[in-house]
């Protein structure tokens, strides 16, 4: 389980307040205008920005005094995180051993990372040769090596077409289903909330609301998402 304990983000006159939680395994869209702190709040779980008040949990666990590093965390950038100067396969070794020392089992598994996302002959490519597309699904083929629990997405398909990200959100239910993690995703499009599946939690006027089945939020929601979804 995933838990906002009375959480509190403050940085100058932005306040940000949040305070739920969710059972492991969840599919979590997060939803709101812009600068209402929805990366905000993955960077406070991710371990790059501190709470003012509260805590974030998980399993119980208190994450407040664990590093980014150490935390049970993936965390997918719009820029995908992909170092330049290294190839495709070592950037998703970097996924398994920071010093690149990678096993002949390790190995393997990079190998076969890259083909279950359908890019099995493209390790040997540095990220600038490769298109949009695939640069996500490399990020994707990381995240699935590092299986780590929980799964924060920031707009990582931000820069795609429709289409494309559709693909790319499928690919997340699927590593999302073959490791059990929880997903947490910043989105500004309610297709992507749909696709995604599960839950839409609503960032606005300083509160992160607790989330609630998506289609069920979409049919019938409230005032704020209706205006922020140009439905007045």
């Amino acid at each position: 389980m995933l838990q906002l304990d009375h959480l509190t983000l403050v940085e100058g006159s932005f306040r940000l307040q949040a305070h739920w939680s969710c059972d492991r395994g969840s599919r979590i869209a997060i939803m709101g205008p812009s600068g209402a702190g929805k990366s905000t709040l993955l960077s406070a779980i991710a371990g790059f920005f501190a709470p003012s008040e509260g805590r974030i949990l998980w399993e119980g666990q208190d994450l407040g005094p664990i590093a980014p590093g150490d935390r049970p965390i993936t965390i997918l950038f719009q820029d995908q995180n992909l170092f330049p100067h290294l190839t495709v396969a070592q950037n998703l070794g970097l996924g398994l051993r920071p010093d690149l020392r990678l096993s002949p089992a390790e190995l393997v598994r990079i190998d076969e990372a890259l083909s279950r996302v359908g890019l099995a002959s493209l390790g040997g490519r540095r990220p600038a040769q490769l298109s949009g597309g695939q640069a996500s699904r490399a990020a994707l083929a990381r995240a699935l090596l590092r299986a780590r629990p929980i799964l924060l997405l920031d707009e990582p398909f931000a820069a795609l077409g429709p289409a494309l990200r559709q693909e790319m959100l499928g690919l997340v239910r699927e590593v999302a289903d073959e490791t059990g993690a929880t997903v947490l995703m910043v989105t500004h499009d309610p297709a992507d909330a749909r696709a995604l599946g599960g839950h839409l939690a609503f960032v606005a006027d300083g509160t992160v609301a607790p989330p609630q089945p998506t289609e069920a939020l979409l049919r019938d929601p409230p005032p704020a998402l209706r205006a922020y979804l140009g439905e007045e």
